[in-house]
């Protein structure tokens, strides 16, 4: 016992050499990377599926709130805005989601770029190199290979921008319609109140609530660029 955890704690701390171990691959070995990546593509299908059910509850509370709201020209447009809470919610679990998911992904994708393309382009056995090294050292300490703004940043990219774009065209769209077609600026604020809070209360939080995640989309494009801007290493897994 003592010989398999000095063992697994000297692999741990594995400090490749320049160019990697340059240990090749034989048949046997080929094969088991091969049933290794199999498994890898199932574990990302099964993840890039429950992202898909977040998004998709999403989309559901969203047309219930649109629902709602429109039913008639006196309903309140105040469900529209409370699905927004809710959406932000899902986009929170899909983003924790997402960084389960870009494990495997990433696992898949070096495999590919690094195994399988050099073995299409030269129909030869890849080379040995550093990147068995970094899968390798990636298998006994795994980690995430993004974090959760930046997670939270490309599934906001991808889906969520355009839910909320929906919804807040769909609640300026009640109020101004609704029950009358508002004619001055100060009828518009008057219709946006909630209760007790005025309206112009309610407008600066939808630009700061949407602004806000205009803010972290750019941003964490731009930390997104700058982190694969570096491709070597677990970190260019990601």
């Amino acid at each position: 016992m003592t010989i398999r955890f000095m063992e697994r704690k000297d692999w741990t701390n594995w400090q490749s050499p320049p160019g990697g171990t340059g240990n090749e691959f034989d048949n046997a070995e080929i094969g088991a990377l091969a049933h290794l990546y199999r498994g890898e593509v199932y574990r990302s299908t099964i993840w890039r599926t429950r992202l898909d059910n977040t998004t998709n509850w999403s989309v559901v509370t969203l047309g219930i709130a649109l629902s709602v709201t429109y039913a008639s020209r006196t309903a309140s447009p105040l469900p529209l805005l409370l699905v927004g809470i809710l959406i932000s919610m899902f986009l929170i679990l899909e983003a924790r989601r997402y960084r389960y998911f870009n494990v495997w992904r990433a696992r898949c994708r070096w495999i590919e770029t690094n195994f399988y393309a050099p073995m299409l382009f030269r129909s030869t056995r890849p080379e040995p190199g550093e990147w068995q090294d970094i899968l390798g050292k990636d298998y006994m300490t795994p980690e995430y290979h993004i974090g959760f703004w930046r997670a939270m940043g490309r599934r906001l990219r991808r889906n969520y921008m355009w839910i909320f774009s929906f919804q807040a065209l769909a609640y300026v769209g009640k109020v101004v319609i609704d029950p009358e077609p508002v004619a001055t600026l100060s009828e518009f604020l008057t219709r946006m109140a909630v209760g007790p809070i005025p309206g112009i209360f309610i407008f600066c939080f939808g630009v700061v609530f949407h602004g806000g995640w205009i803010a972290l989309s750019v941003w964490t494009y731009l930390l997104d660029k700058r982190k694969h801007a570096r491709k070597a290493g677990v970190g260019g897994m990601g």
